[in-house]
């Protein structure tokens, strides 16, 4: 059982690690990341007889603050995954109901970067925008990837533990 809720910290962390490595980066490439936000708002990569193209966002202003929000998002996502591993260590030994109820700021981390990836990047990228239409800022592949990572993770953490077996090995 230990090695179960230890297995559930360490996926926590290693999807907070991630999300922190995409704000980082997010933050010290701005530009190189903003290219990608504003061909996939302004769809000007789309199929040329598509016709959605008056769905775009051309406005600089609006592109950069949607690029905030993901940004924003991705950092809450870091936070509360970073929070949530603690959490969930200082708890390893615990009974299984506080160790249960640890795990409330990791499941908000793990909802919200499965909502930004599929909501975000699949939803509204991808269809509304017109995403997948893009040979070259087509994100939905790496999206898919990452929202099912994320809820895989979200599945094994939420399933509820039980009681540590103290006369034995765990």
């Amino acid at each position: 059982m230990i090695a179960i809720r230890a297995a559930k910290a360490a996926t926590v962390a290693a999807i907070a690690l991630f999300a922190s490595l995409v704000t980082f980066g997010n933050l010290t490439d701005y530009g190189t990341n903003l290219a990608f936000v504003q061909h996939v708002l302004s769809m000007d990569t789309i199929f040329a007889w598509s016709t959605i193209g008056y769905r775009a966002i051309t406005n600089p202003a609006l592109q950069h603050a949607a690029y905030a929000i993901i940004i924003a998002a991705e950092a809450g996502i870091a936070v509360l995954c970073w929070i949530g591993a603690a959490a969930l260590v200082r708890r390893l030994y615990a009974d299984a109901g506080a160790f249960n109820r640890a795990k409330s700021p990791a499941v908000a981390g793990l909802t919200l970067g499965f909502l930004l990836w599929q909501v975000g990047f699949m939803s509204i990228g991808g269809e509304w925008f017109g995403m997948w239409q893009s040979q070259q800022w087509n994100g939905v592949p790496s999206a898919f990837r990452f929202a099912m990572i994320i809820i895989a993770v979200l599945i094994f953490v939420a399933l509820p533990d039980q009681e540590l077996d103290r006369g034995g090995r765990n």
